[in-house]
């Protein structure tokens, strides 16, 4: 429904709401990342939104009309200004006043997730839109973002809370270079909408229509698929609807086919939260004083998604019978990590069977150092490929020796990825009876080699879990582990559990 006039201003431009039309201009300004400033550069800019806006809403962007000016002398007029002329939008489809009215937007949001991945299947591709799909222009446009909104006068948000932004997506992207260099080689990078926000989706009867896609600047609209629409997203959360967010992006990826892991979703979710953050800095720095608390918003939207998208690579060992195996699936469920499995490995290696029993003394047959050494080495690396895709990883072994323990600090380091270090524990009684009742599987492992293998190095660095109780209290004392980051790593506090001398 199309109601009176209205006049509405952003940093950069002017919309005139007049009938069923919308008329928009932009001001001659310029900042650090665009150049308004001549009459041929605002009418070149409104051409090219034109031209991009009509990929995704054909019908709304009608064209291009000049403002004169009258001459005094009669000579022919002088065009004062350009005006881009768009069919006006009723505001009560718009998508964020529908999330304040309650109304069920499951089936338009996953008609818009299918318009999304639709549009990035038939957008264009090329080595110079995939040049800013690379590890380096993606560090490049965080320090870009960055920069300028520490240079902005007055803004809002303080050095410190941009410091902790400014270390956790550095740490992300510098682990990540073969994760980036195969969204390339999957097609994934492409000329995008660049601006995806719920202010400019609007829902109608015949379906959705995008607009305002970014067009001052081509190469920040050339961006991954999924860093596109984790725009969306991420403005969906900004305003209290999270679990509308994580559907829509469920149902983009179903339509687009998209295998990206959940590290990297929360990664670009964070980039466009914090692109947001300098946006409301430049607002309120032009005297908009409730855009300091929207700064604050996306900034804290920022740095939650940072930090759930960290890569981990968590240790989770212990003797035979602790639960330790338990406590990585448990673990792997809560928080989307892949697990690798010692036991399952090791008789890969050998060429059996994971579920044939191999059975030996301790240290002899596929318990040998020989055979134990390669298979920490096959772990690590295997983990090693998967963190540099962007997969936290669960490394489910005992872990008793320290330089095994030490090899994997390394490779955290060299992925730049979050170590976590758990050791499980229990009382004697307690493993034994679980070696003895446990089903067939992988493990070969009796209560006489855990015994063997208690007088192994102290695990000094790892948080104890006890394992005795319920699994659901064994993993709500491990789960801060998880979620913690911290550099350098923290040492645990040892709780009062059994020492692991002393279980057998």
């Amino acid at each position: 429904m199309v109601s009176g006039a209205e006049l509405r201003e952003t940093h950069v431009g002017i919309v005139m709401l007049i009938g069923d039309r919308a008329y928009k201009m932009k001001k001659p300004v310029r900042t650090g990342f665009l150049d308004f400033s001549t009459l041929e550069l605002r009418r070149e800019v409104l051409r090219r939104e034109l031209e991009l806006n009509r990929r995704l809403s054909p019908d709304v962007y009608l064209g291009i009309s000049d403002v004169s000016a009258p001459r005094p002398d009669g000579a022919p007029a002088d065009v004062a200004e350009h005006l881009l002329v768009m069919r006006r939008m009723p505001a009560d489809r718009r998508l964020a006043t529908l999330l304040t009215t309650g109304a069920d937007l499951s089936g338009p949001l996953r008609e818009l997730a299918r318009l999304m991945a639709r549009f990035h299947a038939g957008a264009a591709r090329g080595p110079a839109v995939n040049a800013e799909g690379s590890q380096d222009a993606l560090r490049e446009r965080w320090r870009d973002n960055i920069a300028e909104t520490r240079a902005i006068p007055g803004a809002p948000l303080d050095d410190t809370a941009i410091d902790v932004i400014e270390r956790l997506s550095m740490r992300f992207i510098d682990g990540r270079g073969p994760l980036f260099a195969h969204r390339i080689a999957d097609d994934r990078i492409v000329d995008g909408h660049g601006d995806l926000i719920a202010d400019d989706v609007f829902f109608l009867d015949d379906g959705p229509r995008v607009l305002d896609c970014l067009e001052f600047d081509d190469r920040l609209r050339y961006v991954d698929a999924l860093d596109d629409v984790a725009f969306l997203a991420m403005d969906l959360e900004r305003l209290g609807a999270p679990d509308r967010a994580a559907e829509f992006l469920v149902a983009y990826t179903a339509f687009s086919g998209d295998p990206a892991p959940s590290a990297l979703r929360h990664h670009y979710t964070a980039y466009r939260a914090f692109v947001r953050t300098k946006v409301a800095c430049l607002r309120h720095g032009q005297g908009d004083s409730a855009a300091a608390q929207t700064a604050l918003e996306y900034a804290e939207v920022a740095r939650r998604h940072l930090e759930r998208g960290a890569v981990r690579l968590a240790l989770v060992g212990g003797l035979p019978g602790t639960g330790k195996t338990t406590i990585a699936g448990g673990l792997a469920d809560r928080f989307g990590a892949v697990v690798l499995s010692s036991d399952r490995i090791r008789k890969e290696l050998a060429g059996i069977n994971p579920t044939a029993r191999a059975g030996a003394a301790y240290r002899e047959g596929l318990y040998s150092a020989e055979h134990t050494e390669a298979l920490y080495r096959e772990l690590l690396d295997r983990a090693g490929e998967l963190l540099s895709r962007g997969e936290s990883v669960i490394l489910d072994a005992s872990w008793t020796s320290a330089l095994h323990r030490q090899e994997a600090e390394k490779l955290a380091k060299h992925t730049h990825s979050e170590l976590i270090q758990l050791e499980c524990r229990t009382s004697t009684e307690t493993a034994v009876q679980r070696l003895r009742t446990r089903p067939v599987g992988s493990s070969d492992a009796t209560a006489e080699i855990a015994a063997a293998m208690a007088a192994a190095d102290e695990w000094s660095d790892a948080m104890i879990v006890d394992t005795s109780g319920p699994v659901e209290e064994s993993l709500r004392h491990a789960a801060p582990a998880w979620q913690a980051l911290s550099w350098p790593p923290r040492r645990h506090p040892r709780p009062h559990c059994p020492s692991r001398t002393n279980l057998w």
